[in-house]
């Protein structure tokens, strides 16, 4: 009897992480490019006893969650400081206060301090060279599908241009395994480097990427899960409906 319990116990605990991934997703489905959280979906491990294995079998965690690369729904907002890459690929930007380069489909730009140019996280923005791009004052910023970003500078000669950088894009093989850090940007799964720009991707102007999260099938999960939670809970209360049942049948008459 036991063995029911602790499969639906083990069962509800499984379940809590898959509805707190559910919930990660649905408070972020607003948040320009921002990747859907998928549920890690672990392996099975037998207990052993005296180097024997049982009847008992659980669901452990396999390791980090992934994310899903499917592309979010494209806003065309004609503004020239929203970006957005057509499929596949990613920008590299810098999180605030330094640290490691991530990746990023977030493309809602604007203008840092210094003149950096950073995402609506604060995030600069990177070029070729992995350095932040620093953008002076201008009256107009075009931006092609190679990324480079040219402007009209502020005061400048009739007609002038000045390419001010290349954004820094990527499109990682599938075998590339990337994991969403512990700060929630995009890596590599095994720490190592990201890999170099091979500015594959093509970028849109004037075109922002909204989250991939589909809001109605999370809410549907979420349905799910509770039915689910419910089936675990009445598990556990016939479990010990039965258990008393079979010990009145053991007690002693009177």
């Amino acid at each position: 009897m036991d063995r029911l319990v602790h499969t639906a116990l083990n069962s509800l605990a499984n379940l809590r992480d898959t509805r707190t991934i559910s919930a990660q997703n649905l408070a972020n489905q607003a948040v320009p490019g921002f990747r859907r959280d998928l549920q890690n979906e672990g392996s099975a491990h037998f207990l052993q006893m005296l180097q024997t294995e049982s009847g008992r079998a659980f669901q452990l965690e396999r390791g980090p969650h992934g994310f899903s690369r499917a592309p979010g729904p494209m806003d065309q907002t004609g503004d020239p400081m929203d970006l957005a890459i057509a499929d596949r690929g990613f920008f590299y930007v810098l999180p605030p206060g330094g640290g490691e380069p991530a990746l990023t489909r977030r493309g809602d730009l604007q203008m840092g301090p210094g003149g950096t140019l950073v995402n609506g996280a604060g995030e600069a923005m990177l070029g070729a060279n992995l350095q932040p791009i620093v953008v002076p004052p201008f009256t107009e910023i075009v931006v092609d599908d190679l990324g480079q970003v040219v402007v009209t500078p502020q005061g400048g000669a009739p007609g002038e241009r000045v390419q001010v950088g290349v954004l820094a894009t990527v499109d990682p093989d599938d075998a590339v395994e990337l994991r969403k850090s512990l700060d929630g940007r995009i890596r590599m799964a095994d720490g190592s480097d990201l890999p170099p720009p091979d500015q594959r991707p093509r970028v849109l102007q004037g075109i922002r990427e909204g989250s991939n999260v589909n809001a109605t099938a999370e809410l549907i999960d979420s349905i799910e899960l509770q039915r689910t939670f419910e089936l675990n809970l009445r598990m556990i209360q016939t479990a010990r409906e039965v258990d008393e049942a079979g010990s009145a049948l053991l007690r002693l008459p009177g």
